[in-house]
């Protein structure tokens, strides 16, 4: 399939076919900032943030959890500082909808209003409910975001973690309320392809519902840094397979991208923009986020695709265990 914008479902608003997942950006206890990556810090942060907007990758993603908001008012800084820069970013942030808040509208309304405030702006362009874990049924999750969209507090509303029969009840749900699911969430890449061959991703073409495709990259496992032999530091356990296994895939990767002059990680994020899903890695630096701007511009041929097709690994985890690390 061609490769391109996505027009969201209800404003119209256009996202990139890559775009910036924040969810380290401020979270010091698992990822970096005095965790695992000394490396990271305001200044490369703001160094990925300038690079990829002028790369073109525009979109970002965050949430209220990350960093217990700390994602947030970073990215608030950075929209205040740099108002050219912030004209053309597009801003997502999520909902947690843990089960104790059953006043689910209040507590929505109330989550949204403390982001915004961090982030410094009136509306954000996506809202989305960060996982299926609320105790209340899909219409009460469908009429919070209802009313945020009717307060216009957001111009698009998603979900993430949903599975295909959740994500088309909601989307009906929705529509009673005169508002169109926008996007899924999801955790999909070569190292957890099961959102494709388990049917999701057509739901998610029917419903005219977009796929954001975080830890596209296995969490760098996908970029050739790593190998059975260096394997990666940290807490990396979205779909886990054997270092042995991955590199495997990582050699047909290097090998496709030898052909079109990218990396391996180049080439993961652009299969899993030719299923339609855009990818939201991580950036902690100029050079990571102009890596990953690689990824746009191109399209894998169908024989490439296929050859990938074949190696990737379905990456079925339990939905607490993928949950619970991502948020």
């Amino acid at each position: 399939m061609s490769i391109g914008p996505h027009t969201l479902a209800q404003s119209g608003v256009v996202i990139p076919p890559l775009g910036v997942g924040t969810w380290a950006w401020g979270d010091e206890r698992t990822w970096g900032m005095g965790g695992y990556d000394a490396d990271l810090s305001r200044d490369t942060i703001r160094e990925a943030w300038r690079a990829s907007i002028d790369a073109g990758a525009t979109f970002f993603d965050t949430a209220e959890v990350y960093g217990g908001g700390e994602s947030e008012r970073i990215i608030g800084g950075l929209l205040a500082e740099d108002p050219d820069r912030a004209s053309k970013a597009i801003i997502a942030t999520k909902f947690m909808p843990s089960p104790w808040k059953l006043q689910v509208t209040s507590a929505l309304l109330s989550a949204l209003r403390a982001s915004l405030d961090r982030l410094g702006v009136p509306a954000v362009a996506l809202y989305q409910i960060h996982g299926p874990i609320s105790l209340r049924g899909l219409g009460a999750l469908a009429e919070a975001l209802a009313a945020a969209h009717q307060e216009g507090l957001v111009q698009e509303v998603g979900v993430s973690n949903y599975s295909a029969k959740e994500t088309r009840t909601i989307h009906g749900e929705l529509a009673k309320r005169g508002v169109k699911l926008a996007t899924n969430q999801i955790e999909f890449s070569l190292l957890r392809q099961v959102p494709e061959t388990g049917g999701l991703l057509a739901t998610c073409a029917e419903l005219g519902v977009v796929p954001l495709a975080y830890s596209p990259l296995g969490q760098g496992r996908l970029t050739g840094k790593y190998s059975a032999s260096n394997p990666p530091p940290g807490k990396r356990g979205f779909s886990a397979h054997p270092m042995e296994t991955v590199d495997q895939v990582v050699a047909e990767l290097r090998r496709i991208g030898e052909a079109h002059g990218r990396t391996p990680g180049q080439v993961a994020l652009n299969w899993t923009m030719a299923k339609g899903a855009v990818p939201i890695p991580g950036a902690k630096n100029e050079a990571q986020a102009l890596e990953n701007a690689g990824a746009m511009g191109w399209e894998l041929g169908a024989d490439d695709v296929a050859a990938l097709d074949r190696v990737a690994l379905p990456g079925i985890r339990s939905f607490a265990n993928r949950f619970w690390q991502h948020g």
